[in-house]
């Protein structure tokens, strides 16, 4: 899929397909109205029968109207003047997008003037409907003999009077740089574990990064065990492939200055190791790596804005499975730091990797650290498919990350911490017991798990993408139904973007 901004009129612009957009009216007794004044008075009757309403995306499509010299004309709803934002004009683009590929039309004319006239506010809204069009065309469709009709063939104009402007032109870079970040983790975590092992998820980091100016440092088995990562090394212990420990670097600004770390769960398959889950849905734990595939989408992201901070990415990556050597419930392992657990639980996998890349990040003596990972069933029971779960004793951390996912549209829900879930992940044999004592609050204990590998005074805030990293289509019409969807790869930029001082 293309997208062009230019600063034309639509009339001045010759393809088959306008697409408008209609804000319903606050009042009852108003009626909605079209930003395209003169399609406006040509569909009165239209508006004055409520047969477009201008409610959220709303979808109102007229084939062969033949207005102005384009043959069919798209009207989508933004909902009430007061409740737009960027969120709702995203998901009205990607309304837009569907629309056009039922049509079969190569191609589209977004008329953008009239939904603001801020200046300011251009910029954010072109930003949104840019995500919004590439979001929405991702498909996974490679193992499928055959394609579907028109996919990414499609060529959208976004006509706006301020497209010369140079924050308007940076707002939508930005969202091009952003989608293809985000479909890019995407597919990899769409990949299923046969083609997207360890190794095969390090050569993507690597090529991906080429011309990015991300160096990229692949860790093997020997290093692994090498550098004492118990945790890794004794997930990996159940499968024939090799554990991989991949470190992600970019330097945007001095030297002298710590980097802000991000470390992503990279579990390329889970069947559970001998605590072996139900058979039920287990295709889905190819998705157990999308903490680690949106933390590489997210250090690509920031290298191709150029964000002027200092960052890292760190994925410990490995298959958990219940090969001869596998771990078992009651086995001991040391972490890198020296801490050692008990694994009374051998799907409670995740915190043991995550423990030895926490542990790392903290040699590194970075301003803070976030992780993200498909850690705890518990997140979902929690917060289902719309709210990331993230955890953190920081205050001034948490205001920043809820600005940040504020910017970015992303919901997230601070959730407790406290030393009682600390106290419930002792061991009796070990430092540590990687599943709690205690009935409930499985996310939390889990993030207390997390927390004893972080460095003392280091900010860190843990984001449980359980819930949200796949299968929330039914609830962002930019995400596949089933797929992998990226999550927080736009706030973990947004929060960079802050950090560095960027506007």
């Amino acid at each position: 899929m293309l997208t062009h901004l230019i600063k034309k009129s639509v009339q001045e612009i010759k393809c088959p397909t306008l697409i408008v957009f209609s804000k319903a009216s606050s009042q009852k007794e108003k009626l909605a109205e079209i930003t395209h004044k003169e399609l406006n008075k040509s569909l009165a009757e239209a508006i004055q029968d409520k047969h477009i309403t201008g409610k959220h995306c709303e979808i109102i499509l007229y084939r062969e109207m033949n207005f102005q010299g384009y043959r069919h004309v798209i009207v989508i709803g933004l909902g009430k003047s007061s409740d737009i934002n960027h969120e709702k004009i995203r998901q009205a683009s990607a309304s837009a997008y569907d629309a056009v590929k039922s049509l079969k039309s190569a191609e589209a004319a977004f008329h953008f003037d009239g939904i603001t006239t801020s200046l300011k506010d251009s910029s954010s809204y072109i930003k949104a409907v840019t995500e919004g069009l590439h979001l929405a065309s991702y498909s996974f469709e490679q193992f499928k003999s055959k394609k579907s009709d028109n996919k990414n063939e499609i060529t959208f104009h976004i006509c706006s009077q301020n497209a010369a402007d140079k924050n308007v032109k940076k707002g939508f870079e930005e969202g091009v740089v952003l989608a293809s970040c985000v479909n890019f983790s995407r597919n990899l975590g769409d990949t299923p574990g046969n083609l997207m092992t360890p190794e095969i998820l390090a050569h993507n980091a690597v090529q991906a990064a080429k011309g990015t100016g991300v160096k990229v440092q692949v860790w093997n088995k020997a290093r692994i065990k090498k550098e004492k990562m118990g945790g890794l090394l004794g997930v990996s212990m159940g499968s024939s492939e090799e554990p991989r420990f991949i470190i992600m670097e970019y330097k945007g600004a001095k030297a002298t200055d710590k980097p802000l770390i991000y470390v992503g769960k990279g579990l390329t398959f889970d069947c559970g190791g001998i605590s072996i889950k139900p058979s039920a849905s287990m295709e889905d734990m190819k998705y157990d790596m999308c903490g680690g595939a949106n933390v590489i989408g997210t250090i690509l992201a920031i290298a191709k804005l150029k964000l002027k901070i200092n960052v890292i990415g760190l994925i410990p990556s490995t298959e958990n499975l219940a090969g001869p050597s596998a771990t078992k419930p009651g086995d001991i392992h040391t972490a890198r730091n020296g801490k050692t657990f008990e694994v009374n639980n051998t799907d409670a996998e995740g915190r043991l990797i995550l423990a030895d890349a926490l542990s790392y990040a903290s040699e590194l003596k970075p301003q803070m650290i976030l992780d993200a990972a498909t850690l705890t069933g518990a997140m979902v029971m929690a917060l289902g498919n719309t709210h990331t779960g993230y955890f953190t004793r920081h205050a001034e951390l948490s205001k920043k990350v809820e600005k940040a996912a504020e910017v970015s549209g992303e919901w997230v829900w601070r959730m407790p911490l406290t030393d009682y879930h600390v106290q419930d992940m002792k061991g009796t044999f070990a430092d540590l017991s990687n599943i709690s004592s205690g009935k409930g609050a499985g996310s939390a204990t889990a993030a207390a798990f997390l927390e004893q590998f972080v460095g003392e005074g280091i900010p860190w805030a843990h984001f449980d993408i359980a819930g949200t990293g796949w299968a929330v289509g039914n609830r962002l019409n930019y995400c596949s139904k089933k797929g992998a969807s990226g999550a927080m790869i736009r706030t973990f930029v947004e929060f960079a973007k802050a950090a560095s001082g960027t506007k």
